[in-house]
């Protein structure tokens, strides 16, 4: 990736004022027409940008004014960065090797079974397949249906346990909570377990009552069988 001057007009701004550089010099270090270079010299444009010096962003040296200013056929070169910044990747499908391309229907089937919330887009991002694949496997429609395996894609390799997770975790967040029935709630509310009939509290109070008497006839006989046994 090619290195870019940060603040083109705000550059030219400060060359302008604090350099002897020529309008075709600053134009073409800064990827402007000499003509713009020249209304800004007469203040006929970018009035209200404040200049930036290019030599405290590290993107010129004092050296290479110099000899510029010396010599007006010099053409201005950037300095060399001293952090490299990474170029970022471009974000697409994911480019899946050659050997492991016969393991992709077997790690779509997997994701379909064991995590229903994914989209296809997900999906294809995670293994890097296309979307009708993902319906031919879903509705079984897939040429090779009847021979397929659902096998983990972070065990075949295709993607990592963090990537995984971080679609599942996004899926589950646009998820609507699962209702009771989903949830296979069994469980009474107080409320109905409370409508009893009269009749059937009845017949609770009785059958408790006769327990209540059972136990209490039973309390008193047993110290009587005590007292005649040491009679004798």
């Amino acid at each position: 990736m090619a290195q870019q001057l940060l603040m083109p007009k705000a550059t030219a701004i400060w060359l302008v004022d604090n350099t002897a550089l020529s309008f075709d010099q600053i134009a073409q270090f800064c990827r402007l027409h000499p003509l713009e270079v020249k209304a800004i010299a007469d203040g006929e444009a970018a009035q209200g940008i404040k200049g930036l010096d290019p030599i405290a962003t590290g993107q010129l040296s004092r050296d290479e004014i110099a000899r510029a200013e010396k010599n007006p056929a010099h053409k201005l070169k950037l300095s060399e960065p001293k952090v490299r910044v990474p170029e970022s990747k471009r974000r697409g499908p994911r480019y899946t090797p050659v050997s492991k391309r016969q393991d992709r229907p077997n790690a779509i089937l997997w994701l379909v079974r064991n995590h229903p919330e994914l989209k296809d887009a997900q999906i294809s991002r995670l293994v890097g397949t296309t979307k009708s694949t993902i319906e031919q496997i879903r509705e079984r429609t897939h040429w090779n249906s009847a021979n397929l395996a659902p096998m983990d894609p972070v065990t075949l390799g295709l993607c990592s346990q963090i990537d995984l997770d971080m679609e599942v975790e996004k899926a589950a967040k646009g998820r609507p909570l699962p209702t009771a029935a989903e949830l296979g709630a069994t469980l009474q509310s107080a409320h109905e377990t409370e409508r009893l009939t009269p009749n059937e509290r009845e017949e609770e109070k009785e059958i408790d009552a006769d327990a209540v008497f059972a136990k209490l006839k039973s309390l008193k006989s047993s110290p009587k069988d005590e007292d005649e046994d040491d009679q004798y």
